[in-house]
């Protein structure tokens, strides 16, 4: 036969108090793990009815040690410095950027590179090339890899970027609009579509001059960016850029003012 429950003499404290609470569960947990041999007999065979009881009583004790320990909850996330780390952060908005160039308050300006030295970079100028070609509006395409100054026209534009400027980079109507993400986004929730609609819309066609290439060789040079004189000899063809190509008269605008 199992004996009665019997009445222990550790305290449990139900209720929670900042200063009392450690202290007295440090000493209950203390008491529970200590084997009081003192208060019961040893007794050479199984163990008896009273030290099942006893286990018995612990572990209802343990019980309600652990529910009374206070406990601290937090919505965040903790590194070893105790820097909290977000789960989601808040994407950072785009600046505020316009720029001046003559005609581009019709039209779409893009900067990108047509090398594929950087295959991401390249797929993303593609990708957002061919978004943008979807829509019936005039579009100024400006390749990096097809003459420097638009390289420099951007570092004008974006100052505060010191390191390599990523591409691409749309504006409409002047205003900046973002990169490859920023404009896939924009194109699928349908929004890239509400800001082309206040462009004038063009007929779509491909440039009898340049081909749709944007650029034709220099007059001056033939395209070997050098001329020669007798006086002189050779010497660098000032009329077009570094590749020997000038801008197409009838597709492209001219290049950024200032």
């Amino acid at each position: 036969m199992w004996r009665p429950w019997r009445k222990s003499s550790v305290k449990i404290h139900d209720t929670y108090s900042p200063t009392s609470t450690a202290a007295f569960s440090f000493k209950d947990i203390h008491h529970l793990c200590t084997d009081d041999s003192s208060s019961y007999p040893p007794s050479p065979c199984a163990p008896s009815p009273r030290n099942v009881s006893r286990v018995f009583h612990r572990v209802y004790a343990s019980n309600l040690i652990l529910r009374s320990w206070p406990t601290r909850t937090s919505n965040q996330l903790h590194r070893a410095d105790s820097e909290p780390i977000r789960r989601n952060p808040e994407p950072k908005p785009e600046p505020d950027v316009r720029i001046s160039i003559p005609g581009s308050e019709n039209s779409i300006v893009v900067y990108f590179t047509s090398l594929r030295v950087v295959r991401p970079t390249f797929e993303d100028c593609k990708s957002v090339t061919s978004i943008l070609h979807s829509y019936p509006v005039r579009i100024d395409e400006r390749d990096l890899s097809m003459d420097a100054t638009f390289s420099t026209e951007l570092q004008r534009i974006f100052p505060k970027e010191t390191k390599i400027l990523k591409l691409p980079r749309v504006f409409i109507g002047g205003r900046y609009i973002g990169g490859a993400e920023e404009v896939v986004k924009l194109h699928e929730i349908g929004e890239l579509k509400k800001l082309v609609q206040v462009l004038p819309r063009v007929e779509p066609g491909v440039c009898e001059i340049c081909g749709g290439h944007r650029f034709v060789p220099c007059k001056d040079c033939h395209g070997s960016h050098k001329l020669h004189t007798e006086k002189l000899g050779f010497r660098t063809c000032s009329s077009c850029n570094e590749n020997g190509l000038v801008r197409c008269s009838s597709c492209s605008f001219p290049n950024l003012n200032g």
